[in-house]
């Protein structure tokens, strides 16, 4: 059974919610490898007052008007809520329109063109932009084709491939990536992709699955009023978008009486093998579950800096405690309840004194 952590950013008495804590995750069972050390993580997706996040929407060509209007609301709605719910700026976000045109209502959120020239120069300028630790996103939507090297996403003017996609990505290498690739036939795409410390989400397992996918409907619907929080902390991770838009997909399908043309994965560990049921304490799903999507500026409006102090020990506390959550088994049983108890004593009282502080 999977079990999230409660949210501690309310005033509960910060023993009670050590307790409540602590009574949640003990259902996780207790087998653990008495003879193994842990390394520290990586310091993947960490969420500073210095943490700058940006976003790169790609919206490929399509034909059909019920298809055009579909991808223009899309691209359009993300946009607005990323601004809206998540503390993005229209300067912190990239979006890469069909063939660039703005003559259309809307049009002047779009940035340049979705081709490879439009694409390389957009990545480019961001590059320029960005700081060590920061974290891009990159979403895709539209079509896509092939299988395996030879899977591409179908831009204006030559399609680009996988391997072609993966070396614009190279100037990255110091900010934490992930990319939610929602195309039809994503999977051989994203999986060049893959690497480590990076988070990528594929709407399709195969390339087989080629008819359009819904996928990015409700993705898109988690992030926005932020439906898919589903541990209440009032924000969202990969992870938990994940999880709603592939629950939602699945409805989706039985509701219409079909057999579903598209099951999503997600891959965060570098291997390229995508998990259809990532998990914090499996293969894939532990970085997912640490990257979120918010900014620290979306819910820190007002504070001065020792409450912005407080607020970033608190998001540093949470994740400390889901990367231990997942490796569990690589701790001696004994020192990890004790870990565990000294992090969720210590996420209470700074919840406590935070607070106290923003009431007083």
């Amino acid at each position: 059974m999977k079990l999230r952590l409660i949210n501690l950013t309310n005033s509960m008495p910060m023993l009670a919610a050590a307790g409540l804590l602590l009574s949640a995750l003990s259902a996780y069972g207790q087998d653990a490898d008495d003879n193994a050390a842990v390394e520290r993580a990586p310091d993947y997706f960490l969420d500073t007052p210095q943490t700058n996040k940006y976003a790169v929407i790609m919206t490929g060509p399509t034909v059909g008007d019920e298809n055009v209007s579909q991808f223009r609301q899309w691209a359009f709605s993300l946009h607005d809520i990323l601004i809206r719910d998540y503390g993005y700026t229209s300067d912190g976000i990239t979006l890469l329109y069909d063939d660039g045109s703005t003559d259309m209502p809307g049009g002047e959120r779009i940035d340049g063109a979705c081709d490879i020239t439009g694409i390389e120069q957009g990545l480019s300028a961001l590059a320029q932009q960005v700081e060590t630790g920061d974290q891009v996103t990159l979403y895709l939507i539209g079509h896509g084709s092939g299988a395996e090297e030879e899977a591409k996403f179908n831009i204006v003017g030559p399609d680009v491939t996988g391997p072609e996609f993966a070396r614009l990505l190279d100037p990255f290498a110091q900010q934490d990536v992930v990319i939610v690739n929602t195309t039809s036939a994503s999977y051989g795409f994203s999986t060049a992709l893959s690497s480590e410390g990076r988070v990528v989400i594929s709407s399709t397992r195969s390339p087989s699955e080629r008819y359009d996918p819904v996928f990015s409907r409700y993705f898109i619907e988690a992030l926005d009023g932020r439906n898919g929080d589903r541990d209440k902390n009032n924000r969202v991770s990969m992870l938990e978008a994940f999880e709603y838009a592939k629950l939602s997909v699945n409805q989706f399908y039985e509701d219409q009486g079909r057999l579903a043309s598209e099951h999503a994965g997600l891959d965060d560990n570098g291997d390229a093998m995508f998990a259809l049921d990532p998990a914090v304490d499996g293969a894939d799903g532990r970085l997912a579950e640490i990257a979120y999507i918010d900014t620290m500026e979306n819910d820190t409006a007002g504070l001065d800096e020792q409450g912005l102090s407080l607020k970033a020990r608190m998001q540093e506390l949470e994740r400390e405690i889901f990367i231990l959550r997942g490796r569990k088994a690589d701790y001696l049983e004994a020192d990890y309840w004790q870990r565990l108890e000294a992090l969720l004593v210590d996420l209470a009282r700074t919840t406590g004194r935070f607070n106290d502080y923003v009431t007083q």
